[in-house]
């Protein structure tokens, strides 16, 4: 199996707002860690919306299990 890191064309600011909103999401809930930093987390959030991938190409793509991304 082949894997690919893609383009997504949203803007750096969207980026950045839903990275604060996850931010804000895990202080609020007193969450400790993630496998992804809430940049990434966010990134894959908007993967996801933007280009409809699958749960298992996104998580080849993030490195992490098919249900963390789904998580």
């Amino acid at each position: 199996m082949l894997f690919y890191r893609a383009a997504v064309d949203v803007s750096r600011a969207t980026l950045n707002y839903v990275t604060g909103i996850i931010r804000r999401h895990r202080k609020t809930i007193g969450s400790l860690w993630r496998r992804l930093n809430p940049g990434q987390q966010a990134l894959l959030v908007l993967v996801y919306l933007r280009k409809g991938e699958t749960f298992t190409e996104l998580a080849a793509g993030f490195g992490v299990s098919v249900a963390t991304a789904w998580r």
